[in-house]
Protein backbone atom coordinates (compact mmCIF):
# COMPACT_ATOMS: atom_id res chain seq x y z
CA UNK A 1 0.00 0.00 0.00
CA UNK A 2 1.34 3.31 -0.86
CA UNK A 3 1.11 6.25 1.64
CA UNK A 4 1.57 10.05 1.02
CA UNK A 5 2.40 11.88 3.94
CA UNK A 6 2.22 15.65 3.85
CA UNK A 7 3.15 18.15 6.22
CA UNK A 8 5.01 21.39 6.27
CA UNK A 9 8.66 20.74 7.29
CA UNK A 10 10.56 17.25 7.38
CA UNK A 11 14.26 16.08 7.86
CA UNK A 12 17.02 17.41 7.39
CA UNK A 13 15.54 20.76 8.03
CA UNK A 14 15.50 21.20 11.87
CA UNK A 15 13.83 18.24 13.72
CA UNK A 16 10.88 18.54 15.88
CA UNK A 17 8.55 16.19 17.56
CA UNK A 18 5.91 15.49 14.84
CA UNK A 19 8.60 15.27 12.27
CA UNK A 20 9.61 12.50 14.51
CA UNK A 21 6.29 11.19 14.66
CA UNK A 22 5.53 11.02 11.33
CA UNK A 23 8.89 9.00 10.62
CA UNK A 24 7.89 6.51 13.10
CA UNK A 25 4.37 5.94 11.87
CA UNK A 26 6.37 5.86 8.00
CA UNK A 27 9.20 3.75 9.96
CA UNK A 28 6.49 1.18 11.78
CA UNK A 29 4.07 0.62 8.93
CA UNK A 30 6.69 -0.61 6.44
CA UNK A 31 6.73 -3.49 8.93
CA UNK A 32 3.11 -3.94 7.62
CA UNK A 33 4.01 -3.85 3.76
CA UNK A 34 3.71 -0.07 3.33
CA UNK A 35 5.56 2.27 1.36
CA UNK A 36 5.36 6.00 2.27
CA UNK A 37 6.60 9.23 0.35
CA UNK A 38 6.89 12.68 2.66
CA UNK A 39 5.96 16.04 0.70
CA UNK A 40 7.08 19.03 2.50
CA UNK A 41 8.14 22.54 1.85
CA UNK A 42 12.16 23.78 2.73
CA UNK A 43 13.43 27.23 2.62
CA UNK A 44 16.54 25.40 0.77
CA UNK A 45 15.00 22.48 -0.96
CA UNK A 46 18.47 21.22 -2.09
CA UNK A 47 18.54 18.25 -3.25
CA UNK A 48 14.40 18.26 -4.17
CA UNK A 49 14.09 14.43 -3.34
CA UNK A 50 16.38 12.30 -0.74
CA UNK A 51 16.04 8.55 0.04
CA UNK A 52 15.58 8.12 3.66
CA UNK A 53 15.09 4.71 5.75
CA UNK A 54 11.63 5.48 6.10
CA UNK A 55 10.68 7.20 2.73
CA UNK A 56 11.45 9.24 0.28
CA UNK A 57 11.46 13.08 1.40
CA UNK A 58 10.19 14.76 -1.60
CA UNK A 59 10.50 18.72 -0.75
CA UNK A 60 9.34 21.95 -2.63
CA UNK A 61 10.57 25.64 -2.04
CA UNK A 62 8.88 27.58 0.95
CA UNK A 63 8.24 30.88 -0.51
CA UNK A 64 6.88 32.41 3.27
CA UNK A 65 6.22 31.44 6.29
CA UNK A 66 3.81 33.74 7.89
CA UNK A 67 2.99 32.65 11.39
CA UNK A 68 4.88 29.48 11.75
CA UNK A 69 2.91 28.52 7.91
CA UNK A 70 5.08 27.97 4.92
CA UNK A 71 3.78 28.47 1.92
CA UNK A 72 4.48 27.01 -1.79
CA UNK A 73 4.08 27.72 -4.82
CA UNK A 74 2.46 25.99 -8.16
CA UNK A 75 5.19 23.41 -8.06
CA UNK A 76 3.86 22.45 -5.28
CA UNK A 77 0.18 21.68 -6.68
CA UNK A 78 1.39 20.01 -9.37
CA UNK A 79 3.72 17.82 -7.42
CA UNK A 80 1.22 17.14 -5.21
CA UNK A 81 -1.32 16.08 -7.91
CA UNK A 82 1.66 13.85 -9.17
CA UNK A 83 2.01 11.84 -5.83
CA UNK A 84 -1.78 11.77 -5.38
CA UNK A 85 -2.27 9.60 -8.43
CA UNK A 86 0.94 7.38 -6.92
CA UNK A 87 -0.79 7.13 -3.70
CA UNK A 88 -3.71 4.77 -2.46
CA UNK A 89 -4.18 6.97 0.66
CA UNK A 90 -3.51 10.34 1.11
CA UNK A 91 -2.36 11.11 5.21
CA UNK A 92 -1.95 14.65 6.09
CA UNK A 93 -0.77 16.25 9.28
CA UNK A 94 -2.36 18.74 11.27
CA UNK A 95 -1.79 21.43 11.58
CA UNK A 96 -1.09 23.03 8.13
CA UNK A 97 -3.15 25.45 6.58
CA UNK A 98 -1.60 25.26 3.09
CA UNK A 99 -2.28 21.50 3.22
CA UNK A 100 -5.85 22.47 3.54
CA UNK A 101 -5.35 24.62 -0.19
CA UNK A 102 -4.00 21.47 -1.94
CA UNK A 103 -6.67 19.46 -0.19
CA UNK A 104 -9.31 21.96 -2.37
CA UNK A 105 -7.58 20.55 -5.79
CA UNK A 106 -7.00 16.91 -4.47
CA UNK A 107 -8.91 13.69 -5.97
CA UNK A 108 -12.46 13.74 -3.74
CA UNK A 109 -12.37 9.76 -4.36
CA UNK A 110 -9.30 9.67 -2.84
CA UNK A 111 -9.09 7.58 0.70
CA UNK A 112 -7.55 10.10 3.04
CA UNK A 113 -6.94 10.53 7.10
CA UNK A 114 -5.81 12.95 9.20
CA UNK A 115 -3.41 12.76 12.24
CA UNK A 116 -4.39 15.46 14.33
CA UNK A 117 -1.05 16.21 16.35
CA UNK A 118 -2.51 19.87 17.87
CA UNK A 119 -5.01 22.49 18.35
CA UNK A 120 -3.72 25.67 16.95
CA UNK A 121 -2.67 27.49 20.18
CA UNK A 122 -0.66 31.00 19.57
CA UNK A 123 -2.20 32.20 16.58
CA UNK A 124 -5.76 32.34 17.89
CA UNK A 125 -7.19 35.49 15.66
CA UNK A 126 -5.63 33.81 12.52
CA UNK A 127 -7.13 30.68 13.27
CA UNK A 128 -10.78 32.03 13.38
CA UNK A 129 -9.89 33.21 9.82
CA UNK A 130 -8.87 30.06 9.04
CA UNK A 131 -11.31 27.72 10.52
CA UNK A 132 -13.72 27.52 8.05
CA UNK A 133 -11.38 25.91 5.76
CA UNK A 134 -10.05 24.25 8.80
CA UNK A 135 -13.52 22.77 9.03
CA UNK A 136 -14.02 21.73 5.51
CA UNK A 137 -10.83 19.53 5.25
CA UNK A 138 -11.53 17.53 8.63
CA UNK A 139 -15.46 16.90 7.46
CA UNK A 140 -13.72 15.54 4.31
CA UNK A 141 -11.34 13.02 5.82
CA UNK A 142 -12.34 9.69 6.27
CA UNK A 143 -10.77 9.13 9.61
CA UNK A 144 -9.22 12.17 11.96
CA UNK A 145 -6.66 10.21 14.23
CA UNK A 146 -6.17 12.18 17.64
CA UNK A 147 -2.79 11.21 19.51
CA UNK A 148 -4.09 10.61 22.83
CA UNK A 149 -7.49 9.60 24.64
CA UNK A 150 -7.17 13.17 26.70
CA UNK A 151 -7.15 15.55 23.48
CA UNK A 152 -9.57 13.36 21.70
CA UNK A 153 -11.72 14.93 25.10
CA UNK A 154 -10.49 18.13 25.63
CA UNK A 155 -10.01 19.60 21.95
CA UNK A 156 -12.77 22.08 20.92
CA UNK A 157 -12.05 21.55 17.44
CA UNK A 158 -12.13 17.15 17.25
CA UNK A 159 -15.51 17.85 19.46
CA UNK A 160 -17.35 20.20 17.37
CA UNK A 161 -15.71 19.50 13.84
CA UNK A 162 -15.29 15.94 13.53
CA UNK A 163 -18.03 13.11 13.84
CA UNK A 164 -17.50 10.08 15.92
CA UNK A 165 -17.46 8.13 13.39
CA UNK A 166 -14.47 9.39 12.02
CA UNK A 167 -12.61 9.98 15.34
CA UNK A 168 -10.08 7.53 16.08
CA UNK A 169 -7.55 7.74 18.87
CA UNK A 170 -3.78 6.10 18.26
CA UNK A 171 -1.20 6.74 20.25
CA UNK A 172 1.92 7.70 18.72
CA UNK A 173 4.85 5.32 19.44
CA UNK A 174 8.85 4.96 18.98
CA UNK A 175 11.35 2.10 17.76
CA UNK A 176 13.08 0.48 20.58
CA UNK A 177 16.76 1.73 21.10
CA UNK A 178 17.13 1.76 24.59
CA UNK A 179 20.14 -1.25 23.94
CA UNK A 180 22.31 0.69 20.71
CA UNK A 181 26.15 1.15 21.29
CA UNK A 182 27.01 4.30 20.88
CA UNK A 183 30.52 4.77 22.29
CA UNK A 184 32.67 6.46 25.22
CA UNK A 185 29.50 7.27 27.38
CA UNK A 186 32.90 8.56 30.51
CA UNK A 187 34.02 10.98 27.71
CA UNK A 188 31.01 12.50 26.81
CA UNK A 189 29.80 12.88 29.90
CA UNK A 190 32.61 14.37 31.44
CA UNK A 191 32.84 17.16 29.60
CA UNK A 192 29.47 18.17 30.70
CA UNK A 193 29.49 17.06 34.33
CA UNK A 194 33.25 17.48 36.62
CA UNK A 195 30.95 14.23 38.51
CA UNK A 196 30.20 11.84 35.83
CA UNK A 197 28.73 9.58 39.31
CA UNK A 198 26.26 12.22 39.89
CA UNK A 199 22.46 11.86 39.42
CA UNK A 200 20.98 14.87 37.27
CA UNK A 201 18.04 16.08 35.54
CA UNK A 202 17.74 16.02 31.99
CA UNK A 203 15.41 18.37 29.53
CA UNK A 204 15.25 17.31 26.11
CA UNK A 205 14.16 18.76 22.84
CA UNK A 206 13.70 22.10 20.93
CA UNK A 207 13.71 25.16 22.60
CA UNK A 208 10.23 26.68 21.86
CA UNK A 209 7.94 29.33 23.31
CA UNK A 210 5.83 26.48 25.05
CA UNK A 211 8.41 24.24 26.57
CA UNK A 212 8.17 25.82 30.19
CA UNK A 213 11.92 25.88 30.30
CA UNK A 214 11.94 29.61 32.04
CA UNK A 215 9.89 27.57 35.22
CA UNK A 216 12.91 24.94 35.08
CA UNK A 217 15.56 28.06 35.75
CA UNK A 218 13.46 29.42 38.17
CA UNK A 219 13.12 25.82 40.11
CA UNK A 220 16.72 25.30 39.42
CA UNK A 221 17.92 26.87 42.84
CA UNK A 222 16.02 24.43 44.33
CA UNK A 223 16.76 21.51 42.83
CA UNK A 224 19.41 19.35 44.08
CA UNK A 225 21.32 18.23 41.23
CA UNK A 226 23.09 19.24 37.92
CA UNK A 227 20.00 19.86 34.77
CA UNK A 228 21.28 19.64 31.62
CA UNK A 229 19.24 21.32 28.74
CA UNK A 230 19.41 19.77 25.16
CA UNK A 231 18.51 20.90 22.49
CA UNK A 232 18.61 24.13 20.37
CA UNK A 233 15.64 26.35 19.26
CA UNK A 234 14.40 30.25 19.22
CA UNK A 235 14.41 30.53 23.40
CA UNK A 236 18.38 29.33 24.00
CA UNK A 237 20.08 32.63 24.05
CA UNK A 238 16.78 34.17 26.22
CA UNK A 239 17.10 31.47 28.77
CA UNK A 240 20.94 31.56 28.54
CA UNK A 241 20.86 35.09 29.32
CA UNK A 242 18.42 34.60 32.19
CA UNK A 243 20.44 32.10 33.41
CA UNK A 244 23.77 34.53 34.16
CA UNK A 245 21.07 37.20 35.11
CA UNK A 246 19.59 34.99 37.95
CA UNK A 247 23.17 33.73 38.83
CA UNK A 248 21.94 29.87 38.30
CA UNK A 249 24.94 27.50 38.45
CA UNK A 250 23.47 23.82 37.95
CA UNK A 251 22.61 24.46 34.47
CA UNK A 252 24.19 23.18 31.79
CA UNK A 253 23.10 23.87 27.89
CA UNK A 254 24.31 21.15 25.90
CA UNK A 255 23.45 22.74 22.78
CA UNK A 256 21.87 20.42 19.70
CA UNK A 257 22.89 17.04 20.40
CA UNK A 258 23.73 13.99 17.96
CA UNK A 259 21.26 10.94 18.57
CA UNK A 260 24.34 9.06 19.73
CA UNK A 261 24.61 11.92 22.52
CA UNK A 262 21.14 11.92 23.20
CA UNK A 263 21.53 7.94 24.18
CA UNK A 264 24.36 9.07 26.45
CA UNK A 265 22.29 11.26 28.33
CA UNK A 266 19.04 9.40 28.54
CA UNK A 267 20.92 6.22 29.45
CA UNK A 268 22.81 8.28 32.39
CA UNK A 269 20.16 10.60 33.39
CA UNK A 270 17.89 10.18 36.90
CA UNK A 271 14.62 11.81 35.56
CA UNK A 272 13.25 13.37 32.35
CA UNK A 273 11.73 16.55 33.12
CA UNK A 274 9.00 17.90 30.61
CA UNK A 275 7.90 21.48 32.19
CA UNK A 276 5.86 22.40 29.17
CA UNK A 277 3.19 24.86 30.24
CA UNK A 278 0.76 24.99 27.33
CA UNK A 279 -1.17 23.02 24.72
CA UNK A 280 1.09 23.60 22.18
CA UNK A 281 2.69 20.16 23.79
CA UNK A 282 -0.34 18.14 22.49
CA UNK A 283 1.90 14.33 23.32
CA UNK A 284 5.78 15.04 24.11
CA UNK A 285 7.64 12.26 21.86
CA UNK A 286 10.58 12.81 24.41
CA UNK A 287 8.44 11.11 26.99
CA UNK A 288 8.40 8.01 24.53
CA UNK A 289 12.05 7.65 25.07
CA UNK A 290 12.43 8.36 28.39
CA UNK A 291 10.00 5.74 29.02
CA UNK A 292 11.65 3.26 26.29
CA UNK A 293 14.76 3.93 28.70
CA UNK A 294 12.81 3.17 32.34
CA UNK A 295 13.26 6.62 33.37
CA UNK A 296 10.84 8.41 35.39
CA UNK A 297 9.14 11.57 34.12
CA UNK A 298 8.43 14.92 35.83
CA UNK A 299 5.43 16.74 33.53
CA UNK A 300 2.62 19.35 33.69
CA UNK A 301 -1.12 19.21 33.54
CA UNK A 302 -1.97 20.12 29.94
CA UNK A 303 -5.00 18.49 29.42
CA UNK A 304 -3.00 17.21 26.20
CA UNK A 305 -0.99 13.44 25.56
CA UNK A 306 1.55 14.30 28.29
CA UNK A 307 -0.21 12.62 31.26
CA UNK A 308 -1.30 10.03 28.98
CA UNK A 309 2.24 8.96 28.98
CA UNK A 310 3.74 9.79 32.22
CA UNK A 311 0.62 8.59 35.19
CA UNK A 312 0.92 10.49 37.89
CA UNK A 313 2.14 8.41 40.95
CA UNK A 314 3.00 5.65 38.30
CA UNK A 315 5.76 6.53 35.83
CA UNK A 316 6.25 10.24 37.36
CA UNK A 317 4.92 12.77 38.83
CA UNK A 318 2.61 15.35 36.99
CA UNK A 319 2.60 18.79 38.50
CA UNK A 320 0.85 21.67 37.63
CA UNK A 321 2.37 24.13 35.30
CA UNK A 322 4.26 27.04 35.70
CA UNK A 323 4.57 26.26 39.69
CA UNK A 324 8.54 26.12 39.72
CA UNK A 325 8.25 25.16 43.74
CA UNK A 326 6.11 21.75 43.07
CA UNK A 327 8.39 21.35 39.44
CA UNK A 328 11.23 20.97 42.05
CA UNK A 329 9.85 19.13 44.70
CA UNK A 330 8.89 16.39 42.41
CA UNK A 331 12.18 16.11 40.96
CA UNK A 332 14.32 16.47 44.64
CA UNK A 333 11.83 13.51 45.33
CA UNK A 334 13.12 11.35 42.61
CA UNK A 335 16.56 12.42 42.72
CA UNK A 336 16.95 11.30 46.49
CA UNK A 337 15.29 8.22 46.62
CA UNK A 338 16.78 6.33 43.96
CA UNK A 339 14.39 3.11 44.94
CA UNK A 340 11.47 5.28 43.30
CA UNK A 341 13.17 6.27 40.58
CA UNK A 342 13.80 2.90 39.54
CA UNK A 343 10.20 1.33 40.19
CA UNK A 344 8.69 4.42 38.81
CA UNK A 345 11.16 3.77 35.85
CA UNK A 346 10.22 0.48 35.45
CA UNK A 347 6.87 1.15 35.17
CA UNK A 348 7.15 3.61 32.41
CA UNK A 349 9.39 1.35 30.29
CA UNK A 350 6.34 -1.53 30.88
CA UNK A 351 3.82 0.61 29.45
CA UNK A 352 5.80 1.80 26.97
CA UNK A 353 6.09 -1.59 25.42
CA UNK A 354 2.20 -2.15 26.41
CA UNK A 355 0.59 1.15 24.53
CA UNK A 356 3.98 3.13 22.47
CA UNK A 357 5.97 0.26 20.46
CA UNK A 358 6.67 0.60 17.07
CA UNK A 359 4.88 -3.28 17.02
CA UNK A 360 1.90 -1.61 17.96
CA UNK A 361 2.38 1.90 16.34
CA UNK A 362 2.58 0.46 12.72
CA UNK A 363 -0.18 -2.64 14.11
CA UNK A 364 -2.75 0.55 14.47
CA UNK A 365 -1.96 2.69 11.44
CA UNK A 366 -2.14 -0.64 9.14
CA UNK A 367 -5.67 -1.55 10.19
CA UNK A 368 -6.51 2.34 9.75
CA UNK A 369 -5.06 2.41 6.37
CA UNK A 370 -6.79 -1.33 5.51
CA UNK A 371 -9.73 -0.28 6.96
CA UNK A 372 -10.03 3.17 4.82
CA UNK A 373 -9.37 1.39 1.66
CA UNK A 374 -12.53 -0.75 1.60
CA UNK A 375 -14.64 1.81 2.90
Amino acid sequence: MKILHIYRTYFPDPPGGLQEAMRQIALATMAFGTESRILTLSPNPIPSEIELPEAKIVRLRSLAAPASCDMGGFDALAKFRELSNWADILHYHFPWPFADILRLFSQKNKPSVMTYHSDIVRQRYLGRLYEPLMRNTLQSMSKVVATSPAYAKTSRVLQHFVTNQQLQVIPLGIADYQYEIVGDDDFYLKRLLADTTQSFVLALGVLRYYKGLHVLLEAAASINAKIIIAGSGAEEEHLKASMISKKITNVIFAGQVSHQQKVILLKHCRVLALPSHLRSEAFGMVLLEASMFAKPMVSCELGTGTSFINIHGETGWVVPPESPEQLAGALNSLLEDAALANRMGIAARQRYEKLFSSEVLGKAYTELYNSVVAG
